[in-house]
């Protein structure tokens, strides 16, 4: 697909850093994540400031040249969106076989080369997410794959996509499977304004995911 331009900051760029919304039957902006609904459509920057921005400024209005209905917390609608899509493809994983639960299995999995991200709970301690952290430097520093980490959810989430109990660290293994919810993490990270240097993933993750996408 040819790049974008989004209506917030005017810059160009390549459809997988933008959001595309569309106008639903009733007039109201949705966020077309998936790129497929039909009729004409803008796009944002996909970080939740810059969707914020464009339903407090008018830009949606602007863009489809006439009034149209925008939540107020539009970028809440599609944080939910993109959280709920991450949490559903980590269930999936966990079913192919591809996560692995508990400091100790994340900790193996992670020196192995194994393991492809690493999730920590909200709650996670701080010497908990050190030890790993001390895993994922020591495994890089030796050759092996650059791990990265994600602190995205709350115990509770995890532990209800994941079918466990008091989940607190999971490491996602390599595999069509880990990189399908790879791919949503790193999204759902830049949208909530993640480190800049893990939005480059996206692409890097790109291709391989899509070959995962008929498992959902």
């Amino acid at each position: 697909m040819n790049d974008r331009t989004c209506i917030v900051t005017r810059r160009q760029a390549a459809p997988d850093e933008l959001i595309r919304f569309v106008l639903s039957p009733d007039g109201a902006v949705v966020a077309d994540l998936r790129r497929k609904l039909p009729g004409r459509g803008c796009w944002v920057t996909a970080e939740r400031r810059h969707v914020d921005e464009a339903a407090r400024k008018g830009a949606f209005s602007r863009a489809f040249r006439k009034k149209v209905a925008v939540n107020a917390d539009l970028g809440g609608q599609v944080d939910s969106v993109l959280a709920k899509s991450a949490l559903g493809s980590l269930g999936l994983a966990r079913k192919a076989g591809a996560v692995a639960l508990g400091a100790a299995k994340v900790e193996a999995g992670v020196r192995s080369g194994a393991a492809l991200f690493v999730l920590h709970a909200v709650e996670a301690s701080p010497d908990g997410v050190r030890k790993i952290a001390q895993a994922r430097r020591a495994t890089a520093a030796l050759g092996g794959p650059k791990i990265g980490a994600y602190k995205l959810f709350s115990e509770a989430d995890l532990s209800l996509a994941l079918g466990g109990t008091n989940v607190i660290h999971a490491a996602v293994l390599a595999g069509d499977a880990g990189r399908a919810v790879q791919k949503r993490m790193v999204a759902l990270d830049r949208f909530r304004g993640g480190p800049s240097e893990d939005h480059q993933m996206l692409a890097a993750v790109r291709d391989e995911a899509d070959a995962a996408e008929d498992m959902e």
